[in-house]
């Protein structure tokens, strides 16, 4: 019964999409447009800030739902595939840690995957296609997959009319063609991510980040995954001059690459400002966190919601003394 009422309310305010929901794509590809914020795994921790006292599962239509009240950028989802072949919304390759059931997503049914309860809540798994129904017009949408379904991905975006919404993204290897240019992505917003492991020399790494920039179809960011200070200005300084965003992401302790917690979520709720204010100060404008309402608060105390610090050094600028890189999601 509950979970027909929760459907319901999802159905109604997919329906209705505020005002501003044409503005979210445009804001994404402006590099000027503020600091966009980007809850990972989606809004599922406590928000009291915001009356919001308890937790709700991750990767959930609720965990959408409350990303969407806070008025989060984007929000972060794992897919994987089912016995059957359809995508469902899933971190893990198990089921056994989010929900009340046991076995791996691959050997299940989505009949199966369906009957499971979240846990901190009484929703199934959604599937990829629900997620993206409940989140077209109103929030945008980052997409992790966790196997080789890039294309029945994309096929389920565009039969849910969701394709204005959604953010794709892979990662680039030196001298690899721009892939945004790749048929699959060319109606589709598209984001590299550029490895620490993918250019022997930091300056490779920038050059990967103009090439990957440089192709017709416009990409709005660029994530950087696990650098050092020394890679994170290159590919800093080489996004500045395409005129596009700078991802990372502050989750857990993985803020920093061979340093002891100095950007990451943990120490962002100790020390916002020498953590996400220091990211941000050195042209970072994506962040994910596992905290999205505390980094909220945060920009808009520091009134970085309308602007961006991506235009406000100079592309040759000094290396900083420490620099904070990203992990990707795990």
């Amino acid at each position: 019964m509950r979970r027909s009422a929760f459907s319901i309310v999802l159905a109604l305010a997919a329906m209705a999409a505020p005002a501003h929901a044409g503005a979210l794509r445009d804001r994404l590809y402006d590099p000027a447009g503020g600091v966009l914020v980007v809850a990972h795994r989606a809004c599922h921790r406590p928000a009291p800030s915001h009356g919001l006292e308890q937790p709700v599962p991750e990767n959930s239509l609720a965990a959408l739902e409350r990303c969407v009240a806070l008025g989060v950028d984007l929000v972060e989802i794992d897919v994987r595939r089912t016995r059957d072949g359809v995508l469902v919304v899933m971190h893990d390759a198990k089921v056994d840690r989010t929900t009340d059931g046991q076995g791996r997503v691959a050997d299940l049914t989505l009949a199966q995957v369906q009957a499971l309860s979240l846990d901190d809540g009484d929703e199934p798994p959604p599937t990829l296609e629900a997620l993206l129904r409940a989140a077209r017009g109103r929030i945008l949408v980052n997409i992790d997959l966790k196997g080789p379904y890039a294309a029945e991905a994309a096929e389920v975006a565009h039969h849910a009319d969701a394709a204005d919404w959604v953010l794709f993204k892979a990662k680039a290897g030196l001298g690899a063609p721009p892939i945004a240019d790749q048929p699959l992505y060319r109606d589709l917003a598209f984001m590299p991510m550029v490895a620490a492991k993918a250019a022997r020399r930091a300056r490779g790494l920038g050059q990967i980040t103009a090439l990957q920039a440089s192709g017709d179809h416009q990409i709005p960011a660029v994530e950087m995954v696990a650098l050092k200070h020394e890679g994170f200005v290159a590919v800093r300084d080489a996004a500045r001059a395409a005129r596009i965003r700078v991802w990372t992401n502050t989750l857990a302790e993985k803020g920093l690459k061979g340093m002891l917690d100095q950007s990451g979520d943990h120490r962002a709720l100790r020390d916002p400002h020498k953590a996400w204010g220091r990211l941000i100060d050195q042209g970072v404008s994506i962040v994910q966190t596992d905290h999205p309402a505390v980094l909220l608060d945060y920009l808009e105390r520091r009134g970085l919601r309308g602007r961006a610090s991506i235009a406000l050094a100079d592309a040759g600028s000094p290396p900083p003394a420490s620099t904070g890189g990203s992990s990707r999601s795990r």
